[in-house]
């Protein structure tokens, strides 16, 4: 069964997909520079705060678009539902981390896989909290 591209990508989660994923780029990205000056946990939180707002304008103007709720109220349920993002973004990646560091000869390798791994966790909760919470028409 093939999957039509543009219908998958025109539908509301497609959508969410794309803009998640450019958003999860930016958080994954701007944590190599974050991690220049401060600890992993703190440039993973720092660069989660990156992905925050870049993931808000993308999901309210391209992937939730129908939603009639004021700008205030979805940037309230937005922040609440990636609370509980960052939370599984922390944990997974603190932990991935703290085991792949002695497997691995290189830190810096495995930092990125632990990242990597804690931004992809949150993806099916967050469109649902967003779906029946945010971004609710």
């Amino acid at each position: 069964m093939a999957v039509d591209t543009a219908t998958a990508l025109g539908s509301q989660f497609g959508r969410y997909l794309v803009a998640g994923g450019i958003a999860a780029l930016a958080n994954y990205g701007s944590r190599f520079i974050f991690s220049r000056w401060f600890s992993f946990e703190v440039a993973v939180t720092l660069a989660f705060c990156v992905g925050l707002c870049t993931g808000f304008c993308l999901m309210r103007s391209f992937a939730f678009r129908a939603s009639t709720r004021p700008a205030r109220q979805q940037a309230l349920g937005y922040m609440t539902v990636n609370l509980f993002a960052l939370l599984q973004t922390y944990i997974v990646s603190s932990l991935l981390r703290a085991l792949l560091l002695p497997l691995l000869d290189s830190p810096g390798a495995a930092e990125a896989i632990a990242h990597a791994m804690g931004v992809a966790v949150p993806v099916v909760t967050s469109y649902f909290g967003h779906r029946l919470l945010t971004f609710k028409s």
